[in-house]
């Protein structure tokens, strides 16, 4: 018997409208609308102190910042990048006419593999270019010890690792840029939204400039930039969203954690480990349907489709998989076992704070199903 209301694999996190109202009056009254108003500066600094980074730069979304950040750091030629991501990464190689350069990920944190960098790089490489993968972080010592070794720069994709911390502090400190996404469906959301972290103030002011046609002032113009601004009132929101994030990450906590003591003991189902963070904000729940499970990861997938529980399989296909992709000698399966095969097996399962505990169970149940 299937679930009469569905049950998505997320669901955008909202604070009560009535609390919102008093934030759309003040934008009402002064009439700034855009262009950096009194919001989107106070969104900007209270980002910086929430996640631990001096300077933030907002965009209007994670895609056009990813763009702005390759921009900035004026990279050109070949970027080292991961197949396994959503395919934003790779298009934004591709719309600043930059070749992308697969190769393959880490079998257990499904990040980006710093052994098989090395190997990749060209005279033509200028950057690396990988993800936190589900907000895990990447081997970051590693990396950047071959960027500079290589005199390479690193941009991280962070669209998933919001609040995220290892050892040293917020993983968006490391390499020259940091890329969140404040997309609808991420742990903290703007409606739409995203930002580019940066190292100092000059590069802030050069992204900030691109991001606005390349204005400098009222008559000059230094970039050939882009509108990437970020609205008041998604700044707005964003300030009410800040408000209550952490009761937000704690209610993933739980879920998370009532997933993993449920689905323990079902054979052939692996959870995703951490990848050593210190601080995680559980925005996703991968799991791997391995060989010894009694159906096909597709199979399973329908079975909770058939129930109105409306997993994805994220993320399938690889990037390298699409037409525009799938032609690069980096593209060839063969080139990519272990992503090919983690595309194969995975499947995010609901997360998000307003996911009841009956749901979750009702979700792990179908999984256990098909083992006894």
């Amino acid at each position: 018997m299937s679930n009469n209301n569905p049950i998505y694999v997320t669901q955008p996190h909202l604070p009560p409208l009535e609390e919102f109202i008093p934030y759309l009056k003040k934008i009402w009254d002064n009439k700034i609308l855009t262009n950096g108003g009194p919001f989107h500066r106070q969104l900007e600094s209270a980002l910086c102190e929430y996640l631990g980074v001096e300077h933030l730069a907002l965009f209007t979304n994670g895609t056009i910042a990813l763009v702005t950040a390759l921009q900035a750091l004026r990279i050109t030629g070949e970027v080292i990048t991961t197949p396994y991501s959503f395919v934003a990464t790779a298009h934004s190689l591709l719309w600043n006419g930059i070749k992308p350069v697969f190769v393959d990920i880490d079998p257990d944190t499904l990040n980006l593999d710093p052994a098989k960098i090395e190997a990749a790089i060209t005279p033509q490489t200028t950057a690396i270019m990988p993800v936190h993968c589900y907000g895990h972080p990447c081997d970051v010592e590693a990396i950047q010890k071959i960027a500079d070794n290589y005199n390479l720069k690193v941009i991280y994709d962070a669209a998933h690792a919001f609040g995220v911390q290892n050892d040293s502090g917020s993983v968006l400190r490391h390499g020259d840029l940091s890329v969140l996404s404040f997309h609808a469906t991420k742990v903290f959301n703007t409606f739409e939204g995203g930002a580019i972290i940066c190292p100092d103030a000059k590069t802030k002011l050069r992204i900030d400039q691109l991001k606005n046609f390349g204005f400098v002032d009222e008559v000059t113009v230094v970039a050939p930039g882009i509108n990437g601004k970020m609205s008041e009132i998604n700044a707005a929101f964003g300030m009410l969203q800040l408000e209550g994030v952490a009761d937000v990450i704690a209610a993933r906590k739980e879920i998370d954690h009532r997933y993993r003591k449920l689905l323990s003991g079902v054979k052939g189902i692996r959870c995703l480990g951490d990848a050593g963070e210190k601080v995680a904000n559980y925005s996703y729940f991968p799991i791997l349907v391995e060989n010894d499970y009694p159906v096909t990861r597709d199979a399973l997938y329908q079975a909770l489709k058939d129930q109105n529980i409306f997993a994805r399989r994220y993320f399938y296909p690889l990037i390298t998989d699409f037409p525009m992709y799938r032609g690069l000698p980096s593209a060839h399966a063969g080139n990519l076992p272990v992503a090919s095969e983690a595309a194969r097996k995975v499947m995010c399962l609901p997360i998000y704070p307003s996911l009841t505990g009956e749901q979750v169970d009702t979700i792990a149940g179908v999984i256990a199903g098909f083992s006894k």
